[in-house]
């Protein structure tokens, strides 16, 4: 289907304003079909998830082979070739729609659709990457990570994970957070919209959310609240230092851990 990229997305957008009890035109379903593709090939990052949804409504449950392997699903898994210039251990899972770039490598882990996975990027065992979220360049997603989807409601954002980062083991990233380049977070870091980030790194108290800064250390901290049944601690996340952006990032990462006795 030859359509501009303008074109494509008037067609979703008027299969999206029906109901699901109206059929879509030919034209609308080869429309959710090529923008899939798209996403699949890394021609597209995901801003909108209106054709992810559609997709689901227009495909049907059906038994998808995989090696010895079978499962019962709407949305086939990316096969490799191995031209793709993607390390793939077994039984690292992508579904279609997804997109893995040149150099990264994938244990075992699964990645969903309208995930987009960067150059060199390491996802580490047990590690997910939810749908619509977006992994940099050169990321460490170490062992047993969390990074939520989001594809209702449609205003939610996905994760961003920029350049550079490096995420310890079961941290879990959820809600639309958004990790600036080089930042480096210590194993079992949660963080959520609404979990507060603070930088206590300095003389002065600097809090954020939603978001952590460019090179900042994280690790995982408590809060006193008070309940109507007494004080308890709730998580928080401290940003302990800073990561230097102006030595060889390897070197960096190395110093970050040590320095600042983060656990990963």
């Amino acid at each position: 289907m030859n359509k501009t990229l303008p074109e494509l997305k008037t067609f979703i957008e008027t299969a999206f304003s029906k109901t699901a009890a109206d059929p879509l035109s030919p034209d609308e379903s080869r429309s959710v079909f090529s923008a899939i593709e798209l996403l699949d090939k890394g021609d597209l990052c995901v801003t909108e998830k209106q054709a992810i949804l559609l997709y689901f409504r227009v495909t049907k449950n059906e038994v998808i082979t995989n090696g010895p392997f079978t499962f019962f699903d709407k949305i086939p898994l990316k096969t490799w070739t191995g031209n793709e210039g993607v390390r793939v251990v077994p039984q690292a899972l992508v579904r279609q729609g997804a997109f893995v770039s040149p150099g990264a490598i994938l244990m075992p882990s699964y990645i969903n659709i309208g995930a987009r996975v960067g150059k060199n990027t390491m996802i580490d065992t047990w590690a997910t990457g939810g749908s619509c979220a977006s992994v940099g360049d050169n990321v460490h997603v170490s062992g047993g990570v969390g990074i939520g989807g989001v594809l209702e409601p449609l205003q939610a954002k996905p994760v961003i994970i920029e350049d550079n980062v490096f995420i310890g083991s079961r941290c879990i990233l959820v809600e639309g957070v958004h990790v600036a380049s080089g930042a480096v977070l210590g194993a079992g870091v949660t963080i959520k919209g609404s979990t507060k980030i603070l930088d206590v790194s300095g003389s002065s108290l600097k809090e954020y959310k939603g978001h952590v800064p460019e090179n900042a250390v994280v690790i995982p901290g408590t809060l006193p609240k008070v309940f109507p049944a007494g004080t308890f601690q709730v998580p928080c996340a401290l940003i302990i230092g800073q990561r230097k952006s102006s030595t060889d990032l390897k070197t960096s990462l190395n110093d970050a851990l040590r320095n600042f006795e983060v656990s990963v």
